[in-house]
């Protein structure tokens, strides 16, 4: 049963348009979020698969090479279309790879580095001022959509998330309360709302056999 990551993150988007506190700037900051994983759809074209384990590649354990040159594309067609959205997507990538000492992970962090020095010459200051908050609402969402994703309807099994999640110094507990209706306490939504994961099942060898969607409410 497989997600592509971009429907992933379009949920993501859901999560972000139902935020009680609100956010700003408002357009670009949101559609960094919806569209943070834009990326992953040349990726997800066709499954690959994992050699030693024989199972498809998730996000986790993709290989490095390709994934990053796909990161770096998926940021120059954000910031084509709204570079603030872009200047917090390289940082979301940039995240993943922080620590890592891989000569392809090293250049790419340094070409994201310039690439958010050159456009936040560009950014008005208060937008600057609400980065740190943005950033971590597209993390905080991004992580909502995934929990989804990566639980069984019902279950907090993941281990990523089984402690709930942190934003701004708050601890959110997800809590079901079936297998279709999901709450966080305390809620940071502004009212319940509904979110569609898409998804597509193949037998071992990578034929499709079915399709279907997972909906869940998610309450307040």
């Amino acid at each position: 049963m497989l997600v592509q990551q971009y429907e992933h993150g379009k949920v993501s988007g859901v999560f972000a348009e139902h935020w009680a506190a609100g956010f700003e700037p408002y357009a670009p900051t949101l559609y960094a979020i919806a569209e943070h994983d834009t990326a992953w759809q040349e990726l997800d074209d066709e499954v690959r698969f994992n050699p030693e384990t024989g199972k498809p590649y998730s996000f986790t354990n993709y290989p490095l090479e390709p994934k990053l040159r796909a990161y770096e594309h998926g940021i120059d067609r954000t910031e084509a279309e709204e570079p603030y959205a872009a200047y917090l997507c390289s940082l979301h990538y940039s995240s993943f790879v922080r620590d890592s000492q891989e000569p392809v992970a090293v250049r790419f962090s340094e070409r994201e580095a310039a690439r958010r020095e050159r456009i936040q010459r560009t950014l008005p200051e208060e937008w600057l001022a609400n980065t740190e908050y943005n950033f971590r609402l597209l993390q905080l969402c991004d992580d909502l959509s995934l929990f989804v994703c990566l639980n069984e309807p019902g279950e907090n099994t993941y281990p990523w998330y089984r402690d709930g999640f942190r934003f701004m110094g708050e601890r959110l507990v997800p809590l079901w309360r079936d297998r279709r209706r999901l709450v966080l306490t305390p809620s940071p939504f502004a009212e319940p709302f509904d979110i569609t994961v898409p998804y597509r099942t193949i037998e071992d060898g990578g034929q499709d056999v079915g399709a279907g969607s997972l909906e869940i409410q998610i309450a307040c």
